[in-house]
């Protein structure tokens, strides 16, 4: 129906278990990352950014979609220097999330990131993004507040969150691509 720079739109005809058909309409989607980043102090780096489907400007953690043939974890070093200009030296998968599985094959692989090293933001043309550091009780005091409603933020802090309780354990792996 749209192939689109970024998104293809599909409809397709589907069979029902009763034998009936109906249409199903969705996006394809290229696959996406989020990273959650953890300073030494114990403070998160967000991002402010305008989103124009939302019409406004919207606080979450940094994420970007996968370029063709790009790791997620390739993809997440890139995003978190583009958008924020920190690099990490350890990472951790934390999983898989599907935002809006109704409509969209998107699938956002989630990482953590510590050992920061500050640089320069490397931002696409285009691109508008300032970076926001806050405490995860804050930033939980910003969800609650309904300040924060982006949903791959929201599961990105609980998900932080059963890490920092023990509940969730997770390999953390030293990056070959951090700062000297």
């Amino acid at each position: 129906m749209l192939d689109g720079g970024f998104l293809k739109v599909r409809r397709d005809r589907v069979r029902l278990p009763d034998g009936t058909s109906a249409f199903r309409e969705y996006i394809v989607h290229p696959g996406a990352v989020m990273i959650v980043p953890l300073l030494a102090d114990g403070r998160l780096v967000l991002e402010r950014q305008y989103r124009h489907p939302m019409g406004q400007v919207m606080l979450e953690f940094p994420a970007g979609k996968k370029d063709p043939l790009e790791s997620a974890l390739a993809c997440a070093q890139r995003e978190l220097r583009e958008e924020t200009g920190y690099v990490a030296s350890e990472w951790a998968h934390v999983g898989v999330l599907h935002n809006a599985i109704a409509y969209s094959t998107e699938g956002i692989d989630v990482f953590l990131a510590r050992g920061l090293i500050a640089g320069p933001q490397e931002l696409d043309p285009g691109e508008f993004v300032e970076p926001v550091l806050m405490t995860a009780e804050e930033l939980d005091c910003a969800c609650a507040e309904g300040r924060v409603t982006d949903a791959k933020t929201l599961i990105g802090l609980m998900w932080l969150q059963k890490v920092n309780q023990g509940q969730w354990p997770v390999n953390w792996i030293v990056s070959p691509s951090a700062r000297p």
